[in-house]
């Protein structure tokens, strides 16, 4: 193989791909968990979350991709087993019986948010340890794409319906006037 000569000494481009690697065992082990759910979920948010799922485990498959070929363009090769995705992965798997509509949304933000924390960790690291200004961008455009969904999924179970006067209920129990 041709050594890679892009700025980037052996070591940090394996310290990068490490990291890399992590992010994409934690992205496909949140598409299973979010097509399990979208196969399963009952009730009456049935619907709106079937479909919210469809659209949020399509984006992780793209990122699936993306993370892969980012590995391989650094040299390296991704992980591609079930036992290296869970070996690497920092979520969980929960294989306990089927939670209800609503614990689905809950455990969900839970792995965004953890999948959040860790590309900002990852983000600093590409950058400040193994100055790979490159893959910190990288990285960032998948954590605002999980900040997103974490947003709309904690909406789901958080949100309250905007009141008939057209106000909403502020954190504080205060009325806000939609649209201010």
């Amino acid at each position: 193989m041709r050594k890679i000569n892009i700025g980037l000494t052996e070591e940090q481009l394996q310290g990068v791909n490490e990291l890399l690697n992590q992010d994409l065992a934690d992205a496909y082990l949140l598409l299973i968990k979010t097509k399990k759910y979208h196969w399963d979920v009952v009730g009456p948010q049935f619907l709106s979350l079937h479909k919210l799922w469809e659209e949020h485990y399509e984006i992780l498959t793209e990122n699936i991709d993306s993370y892969a070929e980012r590995v391989r363009a650094l040299g390296g090769y991704p992980v591609a087993t079930a036992r290296g995705f869970l070996e690497r992965a920092t979520l969980k798997e929960n294989p306990d019986r089927l939670p209800l509509a609503t614990d689905m949304v809950a455990r969900l933000v839970d792995d965004h948010e953890q999948i959040i924390r860790n590309l900002r960790e990852h983000i600093d690291r590409c950058s400040e340890e193994y100055h790979d200004q490159g893959t910190a961008d990288f990285l960032t455009g998948f954590m605002e794409q999980h900040e997103e969904m974490a947003w709309m999924l904690r909406s789901f179970i958080e949100g309250q319906a905007i009141q008939p006067d057209q106000q909403a209920p502020a954190a504080d129990g205060n009325k806000v006037p939609v649209g201010v």
